[in-house]
């Protein structure tokens, strides 16, 4: 069975062609800029084997369709592509940022479904649009071929109305859904079920603690295979420190602004998702560039990185509370995966909790591979496991379609 994976932005399309018999990766690439100058692609045939081949350059790339026609050619040119055709496609597998409370598995794409991705779009605005571009577009360039929506928001549908409930007025939930819905979902319901085989056990026999670092962070605490509670909220904007992001603030933060700086919603918005975080602490949002600021003695670097870490113990700390039992803390993510300043300094006064690092194997850490970075007497084991979403999204299309 071979699953083309696309994730449709506002202006960007990635995508990825698997044959899901044995997991194969066949081609992956990118789409940018689409509908702004400068657009351009790059195509990377048979990825990770000894023929890869990588293709770019710059082109017109007005829309979407656009974008999709491109992709199709790359595919299955005579030099770039792995596939005769098309019709040599089984399913196509759509990242939707957020299904609200309507879709909590992925779903056969029909024309209801098209309709209630749209209706999620106030809580998606920049998102979901993208997403319903490539389901449009990939239905009209490649009729016949099934489409499969995989919702980053669905993982989360799990957790108990006293993890999602805000405590405001019950009618807005009623009228609006306001509520907490988390994201990355993909991500961490991928990176659980490596947890539980590293474990040697089910995935309903797992309850570990999931956390994604990136330039977008989030983790999730899965109590028996399901998501309990996440820090992400109505929107990515809650929960942990990130690139650009502030996470959590006192909600009070938005009127004072507005009334000592006299700052609109929109300047309050643009602010907390564009301006703060990382980037707002010291002007660095890539963790690499704060630890090279941090080597040459920036104090505000540190203290960034400081402030970051340890809101992920703060969340570690409540999690382990929240599971009662909990087996493994798994980082991922591009800064989970690679940094082993964050990962210590985030389990650094966990030793009380039971969680103890091994320093010597936290350093040694394989990229690509997944990785026990816990001491022996630990007794949570931790572990590096690096995400993989586009596989969990072809491997979800194909259950679907399977079905």
């Amino acid at each position: 069975m071979i699953i083309l994976v696309l994730n449709s932005g506002s202006s960007s399309v990635k995508y990825q062609l698997l044959d899901m018999q044995d997991k194969t990766l066949m081609a992956s690439g990118l789409v940018e800029r689409i509908g702004q100058s400068g657009s351009a692609y790059k195509h990377e045939r048979l990825p990770g084997t000894d023929t890869s081949q990588v293709f770019s350059d710059e082109q017109d790339i007005p829309d979407h369709s656009t974008a999709l026609d491109l992709v199709v050619k790359l595919i299955t040119g005579e030099q770039t592509g792995v596939i005769k055709d098309v019709s040599s496609i089984n399913g196509i597998g759509h990242r939707i940022v957020h299904g609200g409370e309507d879709f909590n598995t992925p779903i056969l794409v029909d024309e209801d479904v098209v309709e209630g991705i749209r209706a999620q779009i106030p809580l998606a605005p920049l998102h979901n649009p993208g997403g319903l571009a490539g389901i449009e577009t990939a239905k009209r360039l490649m009729p016949g071929i099934p489409n499969v929506a995989v919702f980053d928001t669905a993982f989360h549908q799990t957790m108990p109305p006293e993890a999602y409930r805000m405590a405001i007025p019950a009618e807005l939930y009623s009228e609006l859904k306001i509520r907490r819905y988390g994201f990355h979902g993909t991500s961490h319901l991928y990176v659980a079920k490596q947890c539980a085989a590293t474990l040697g056990q089910t995935l309903e026999q797992t309850s570990c603690i999931t956390v994604h670092l990136g330039n977008g962070c989030s983790m999730a605490a899965v109590k028996q295979g399901r998501c309990v509670d996440t820090s992400m909220g109505l929107t990515p904007l809650a929960g942990l420190v990130m690139g650009t992001r502030s996470g959590d603030v006192d909600p009070a933060l938005h009127a004072f602004l507005a009334d000592k700086k006299g700052y609109s919603i929109q300047d309050i918005d643009n602010l907390l998702n564009k301006k703060s975080g990382l980037l707002g602490l010291c002007g660095d949002n890539d963790m690499r560039d704060i630890h090279a600021r941090i080597d040459k003695g920036d104090s505000d670097a540190e203290l960034a990185l400081k402030i970051f870490c340890r809101r992920v113990t703060q969340y570690i700390g409540q999690y382990m509370a929240i599971l009662d039992k909990t087996q493994a803390i798994c980082f991922t993510a591009g800064v989970g995966e690679n940094d082993e300043r964050v990962r210590e300094l985030s389990c650094s006064t966990l030793s009380g909790l039971g969680v103890v690092l091994d320093k010597k194997r936290n350093q040694e850490v394989r990229r690509g591979e997944i990785c026990e970075i816990s001491s022996p007497e630990s007794r949570v084991k931790v572990l590096v496991i690096p995400t993989n979403e586009e596989l969990e999204i072809a491997t979800q299309t194909a259950q679907v379609l399977s079905s």
